[in-house]
């Protein structure tokens, strides 16, 4: 079968040793095993990899967003010092355009940036400090999130949480079942088996599923982003939480009419949403679920976090255009950037924006 073929001789015998896997453990092995997992693959993202993001539009992204967190740093009382802090920064290069604007553009706030990167790998640290070399004296590298390391933070992630490996879930006659993988020796291949739920966060996140769904729906429950939210929350006393994924509330995202799920997998701008497109061709092709925004947002409350706003990204864009003359300027120069950016046809309405913040006023988006 097409893949990895370490990665598949990996997982075929911890299935030997160990009986089927929950689908979160498989996700996560294809997504992460460190010698053979996709993402450590050298080009996921742009032309040359397997899917676009904001970044690779242009430096537009990174410079409006600068203007945002110029604001947010205001609202905190322009501090001597404030993080700013990315996960999943992947090459880095937003971090290298929000930067690269600041010293030109703002020149306090970017004397009191301090850029903090969570990565656990060190070959993604290595390119990051490639792509930043010009700031690296500003860079700090956590391999995790530390509770209260710092007094003023800006978090911001861009598409992050949909990687996290989540748990699949199927509807059946006798009740909800979890999906797990096995190998069947006959055809050669992983396939699905589906068993009663034991994890205790997933019985609970299941009895919070709305009642009436059909028989057969199949969904996801992403345990492990309302973990994330809590652990970034914790990373400094005040400041600001901004989340960007494509996703729903709870209201659309657990819907009779998505009775597939959102389980999706990405490989050379191709995309794969087959039930068994999950299984094929591991370590070669991205996976990823959309984001259920409730959940995090009701975990960020819980983990202390005030919820500010949340839009598409068209509205919250051209929020920024219209509040920031700078912005329109930036625009000007870069029409097909921005229209990629905003059109509802394209990544307008794809993509989410939730902004949380930690003891500090509201902030007017």
């Amino acid at each position: 079968m097409p893949g990895r073929p370490e990665l598949i001789a990996s997982l075929r015998h911890e299935i030997e040793r160990q009986g089927p896997r929950p689908f979160r453990r498989f996700m996560e092995a294809a997504l992460y095993h460190p010698e053979f997992g996709y993402y450590r693959s050298e080009a996921r993202v742009g032309k040359r990899g397997d899917f676009y993001t904001n970044v690779s539009v242009g430096a537009l992204f990174g410079r409006l967003l600068g203007l945002q967190f110029r604001e947010m740093w205001e609202h905190l009382g322009s501090p001597g010092e404030i993080a700013l802090i990315e996960q999943g920064a992947d090459r880095a290069l937003f971090l290298r355009d929000v930067l690269a604007w600041a010293q030109t553009a703002a020149p306090a706030f970017f004397a009191a940036l301090r850029v903090v990167i969570i990565e656990p790998s060190t070959l993604l640290m290595n390119r990051q400090g490639g792509t930043l070399f010009a700031f690296l004296p500003k860079i700090l590298w956590l391999p995790a999130a530390v509770p209260a390391l710092f007094r003023h933070g800006l978090f911001f992630s861009n598409e992050l949480p949909d990687s996290f490996p989540i748990d699949r879930i199927v509807l059946t006659k006798e009740g909800w079942r979890e999906s797990h993988v096995l190998w069947d020796n006959q055809a050669n291949r992983f396939d699905w088996i589906h068993l009663p739920p034991t994890h205790p966060a997933l019985i609970q996140a299941i009895t919070e599923l709305p009642a009436g769904l059909p028989i057969g729906y199949t969904t996801e429950i992403n345990l492990a982003a309302r973990t994330w939210i809590t652990e970034t929350a914790a990373l400094f006393e005040s400041g600001y939480h901004l989340t960007i994924d494509y996703g729903w509330p709870a209201a659309r995202y657990y819907t009779p009419e998505r009775r597939e799920g959102t389980l999706t997998c990405y490989e050379a701008h191709r995309r794969f949403t087959g039930p068994r497109d999950p299984l094929e061709n591991i370590g070669e092709r991205d996976i990823t679920a959309h984001v259920d925004f409730t959940a995090l947002a009701v975990a960020g409350k819980a983990a202390g976090l005030s919820q500010l706003g949340f839009a598409d990204q068209h509205r919250f864009l051209t929020g920024i255009l219209a509040t920031f003359p700078e912005a329109q300027a930036e625009a000007a120069t870069a029409g097909a950037a921005l229209r990629t950016l905003i059109h509802p046809e394209l990544m307008g309405t794809t993509f989410k924006y939730l902004v949380q913040s930690k003891s500090t006023p509201p902030l007017p988006l």
